[in-house]
């Protein structure tokens, strides 16, 4: 068993006999509050930050690399001793999901990853852990530094009203578009033919043609490999030709054929979002209540515990009692479970499935995701228009996403002026 001694520093994990010295397997680097670095954690984090480096021969010498990354674990460590005091917990089907994702960031899969991370002397064990501490990170990071920032009423307004606002919160267009070209040695009968030709077309796009397959075949436009389409574009971004004819199509509309120098344009509303695209938003009020599995209850024991909580309100125990006595989502407990209006997609995938399976005044079945066993009930059902909610929204999330970064550095800054910290390399 591993023991932890402070006495000259240094961890023993086994010691001979005792008329002989004992086996040092690691030494502490710092002591951080409750915490302790490792000297072994400092050469692994540095032999991971040169195996990762575009440039290794950029990095700074090791004696100062070493005391960067020491300095970063430092803080690291500070946040992840605040995490673990919150409770904060990255669930093993996360970790897999965020490691399956690092793997196609790369493009490759999750074996290649391994082999990959072997080739440059890191463990894919030791890659999981960092994740799993960047994900606690950034969690605590988030419920801290979002409730320092406030940003006022006015100063969404005027962002609004700044040419900035105005192109940020400006719906998007993705358009598909098809170019029949033509070229200045043509005479005039050559030009109307390939009009009759684009008309023909557009006639048969209209009835059903598949438009992408259309694009591929006949288009000379340079996105004509891609089915045509331009992909999400803001108006001022799609070409002028065509712009404002674009943004007043309706969902899955053609229009064409339009011309001009290079010759016959058809184009096609593929679809549209933003404030006015998702002015009416369908939203759905919800409760659940939340069991999780955990040191001293079992996967089964927490789902039995759940279906248990369900029978007693379906028996005529009010909803609200059970989330407050029972519940494990801390945010929403002490509401009696409310989760208040959504429009279910900002929900976990098992999560809003079950939400669109219930109906108004039911409680679901208890279903699995990646946070425990859960059951919900629907409240309410509305639909409404947050087209000027949505601009604001936007304009919000803006600003205190420009504001995150300059305050997480300054939380920094306040914890680790406050903390304990002895070095001892």
């Amino acid at each position: 068993m591993l023991n932890k001694v402070l006495g000259g520093a240094t961890f023993v994990l086994l010691s001979l006999p005792v008329f002989s010295l004992p086996i040092v397997l690691d030494e502490v680097a710092a002591i951080v509050d409750d915490d302790l670095i490792t000297t072994s954690e400092v050469r692994d984090r540095v032999k991971t930050i040169r195996a990762q480096a575009a440039k290794p021969e950029s990095l700074p010498p090791d004696q100062i690399l070493t005391e960067q990354i020491l300095e970063r674990l430092i803080v690291e460590s500070l946040q992840l001793q605040m995490a673990r005091r919150a409770g904060v917990r990255v669930s093993d089907a996360e970790l897999n999901n965020a490691m399956a994702r690092i793997a196609d960031q790369n493009q490759l899969s999750l074996p290649e990853f391994r082999e990959a991370l072997a080739k440059d002397g890191i463990s894919y064990r030791t890659m999981r852990g960092q994740i799993e501490r960047e994900i606690m990170i950034g969690r605590v990071q988030q419920g801290v530094v979002n409730s320092r920032i406030e940003i006022s009423e006015q100063a969404i307004s005027d962002f609004l009203n700044s040419e900035a606002g105005k192109e940020l919160t400006a719906d998007e267009f993705r358009v598909g578009h098809i170019l029949l070209a033509t070229d200045s040695d043509m005479n005039q009968a050559q030009i109307q033919t390939i009009r009759a030709n684009a008309q023909s077309l557009v006639d048969r796009l209209r009835a059903g043609d598949d438009f992408a397959a259309a694009a591929m075949e006949q288009s000379a436009g340079k996105n004509a490999l891609e089915g045509g389409d331009l992909g999400w574009r803001k108006p001022n971004a799609l070409p002028t030709l065509f712009a404002d004819l674009a943004i007043s199509l309706g969902d899955q509309e053609i229009a064409g054929p339009i011309q001009s120098g290079s010759g016959f344009h058809i184009i096609k509303l593929l679809a549209k979002r933003g404030a006015t695209a998702q002015g009416m938003v369908d939203q759905t009020r919800v409760r659940h209540v939340l069991i999780n599995p955990n040191e001293i209850r079992s996967v089964d024991e927490a789902r039995e515990l759940a279906e248990s909580l369900r029978d007693e309100i379906l028996a005529g125990r009010p909803f609200e009692e059970v989330a407050r006595l029972y519940s494990e989502d801390p945010g929403s407990a002490l509401k009696g479970g409310d989760l208040g209006w959504s429009s279910g997609d900002e929900f976990v995938g098992p999560f809003e499935q079950a939400l669109s399976a219930t109906e108004l005044n039911q409680i679901s079945p208890v279903f699995q995701s990646e946070f425990g066993f859960h059951f919900l009930e629907v409240t309410g059902r509305r639909t409404e228009d947050f087209s000027e909610t949505f601009k604001r929204n936007q304009a919000a999330n803006f600003l205190r996403n420009r504001s995150f970064d300059e305050e997480v550095d300054t939380w920094i800054r306040e914890i680790r002026e406050d903390a304990f910290v002895e070095i001892k390399i």
